[in-house]
């Protein structure tokens, strides 16, 4: 009886207007192409907003950090008048108080952020902070970076999000993701957008659905640890770090199986498997098919997607919205990463700490059969700082095979603090910082045996 409620309640897309088609398939059209479309630049494989954002960086190169100063500055003064003040324009304004009121925690980082961002831009206090390895490594690299893609992902993330493409295609894929990785098909946008883009697009895509009720808690944290995967651009960064560059097709499908096998296994173990399954506005999931049974998967979900797409207003989505988007990615986010990115590498660049974390690998490594494994051993866990460090610390290592690796299972970690770290602990996804931590080592352990065997394979 319930099934034919919903067969009842679906409705055919025959009974829309060309228009209203045309609504779901031109901007959701032009979001593929944007997000999506591999396309080949200077002999790399890229997409065109990262064309885009690579032009605003070069383009705005100078005053890029004076930029990221002012934005970041704006957050901590704009945090510290909500706190004391509490001005009605910002307290009665939905968006900029969600803005500007944080908790303690956020709030402390907020100021750090503001501190440190002018430490490093004035070469003023602590070298330890201000050092190219540490503070202006996330300044004057990372936050170019971010800044450049929040840009133009707030701008046109809607065409993904907001017009149909994604009940369309989590309809069709449901079919896949439910029985291999118990996620909506929906998710499958996020890997997709990540792999040719960047992680942090997938983190963006999966922070925004869970706000909007598509994702509970566990799948959003699911996704947002598991999915996001490295871009094909930042893989062959780190494999030409470690001096492989000719090697970058079996590194990548060596990282890509070992990424499989951390998607099917990770989300089975705490803490993911503890996430409970109740939405952002605290309902519990109910469960229900997504597809329909026969051939009707297509016609459901067309049916899905022109009834979202006719729902939104093009102008609002994309100028209204789309600004919110950009103003909030770059004041809420930019300071976490400014933030904790500089905290991680300052760690890991003058600390034992990470060195002394790596220790326990050292049997693993010997059992798997690591050539120079004590040196492979202490660039395990430094990842947690940032993805690049490991391969960094990996280019005295002699052994191709270990510095192979090195380098799959860096890519492989997706969780580094500099960067997707922040993100995660920036968005509305429920993650903390030790659970991070531990899915990084779940994720180490789990992918470390695949990537040697198959490392082993070809040396």
């Amino acid at each position: 009886m319930k099934q034919k409620n919903k067969l009842q309640q679906k409705g055919s897309c025959s009974s829309y207007q060309l228009k209203d088609i045309l609504k779901f398939l031109i901007p959701s059209l032009i979001g593929v192409v944007l997000f999506m479309m591999p396309i080949s630049h200077q002999g790399q494989i890229t997409i065109p907003i990262a064309l885009l954002s690579e032009w605003v960086r070069e383009s705005l190169a100078e005053v890029l950090p004076t930029i990221i100063l002012g934005l970041v500055m704006t957050t901590a003064i704009g945090s510290i008048v909500t706190k004391l003040l509490k001005p009605k324009f910002i307290v009665q304004n939905e968006f900029l108080n969600n803005l500007f009121t944080v908790t303690p925690v956020w709030f402390v980082i907020r100021l750090l952020a503001a501190i440190f961002v002018v430490m490093t831009l004035y070469e003023v206090g602590f070298e330890a902070i201000f050092s190219l390895e540490t503070g202006g490594l996330v300044l004057y690299d990372l936050l170019p970076i971010l800044f450049s893609v929040f840009l133009f992902a707030g701008l046109f993330l809607p065409l993904l999000l907001n017009f149909g493409l994604l009940e369309f295609v989590g309809t069709l894929l449901s079919k896949i993701m439910r029985p291999v990785f118990n996620l909506p098909g929906r998710s499958a946008i996020d890997c997709i957008a990540s792999w040719l883009g960047d992680g942090t697009i997938g983190v963006l895509l999966t922070s925004k659905q869970y706000e909007e009720g598509f994702y509970t808690k566990r799948e959003a944290s699911v996704i947002g640890t598991t999915f996001s995967l490295v871009s094909i651009t930042f893989s062959l960064v780190v494999i030409n770090t470690v001096g492989l560059g000719h090697m970058f097709v079996p590194f990548y499908f060596t990282m890509t199986i070992a990424s499989l096998v951390a998607a099917v296994i990770l989300p089975k173990l705490p803490p993911l498997s503890k996430k409970e399954d109740t939405f952002f506005d605290g309902t519990s999931k109910v469960d229900e098919d997504e597809t329909l049974q026969g051939g009707h998967n297509f016609s459901h979900g067309l049916d899905q997607a022109v009834k979202k797409a006719k729902s939104q207003d093009i102008m609002k989505v994309l100028f209204v919205d789309g600004f919110k988007n950009v103003l909030d990615m770059w004041l809420a986010v930019i300071p976490i990463v400014m933030a904790v990115g500089t905290i991680a590498l300052v760690v890991a660049e003058y600390t034992p700490i990470f060195k002394i974390l790596g220790l326990p690998f050292l049997p693993i490594l010997m059992l798997l059969q690591i050539p120079e494994a004590l040196a492979a051993s202490q660039t395990l866990v430094a990842g947690f700082a940032d993805m690049l460090l490991p391969s960094v610390l990996a280019s005295g290592i002699e052994s191709e095979l270990t510095r192979f690796v090195i380098a799959a299972v860096s890519v492989s970690q997706l969780i580094y603090l500099s960067e997707v770290g922040a993100l995660l602990l920036a968005s509305k996804i429920p993650v903390n910082l030790k659970e991070l931590f531990i899915i990084f080592i779940e994720r180490t352990l789990i992918t470390l045996p695949v990537i040697a065997a198959i490392a082993h394979l070809i040396f």
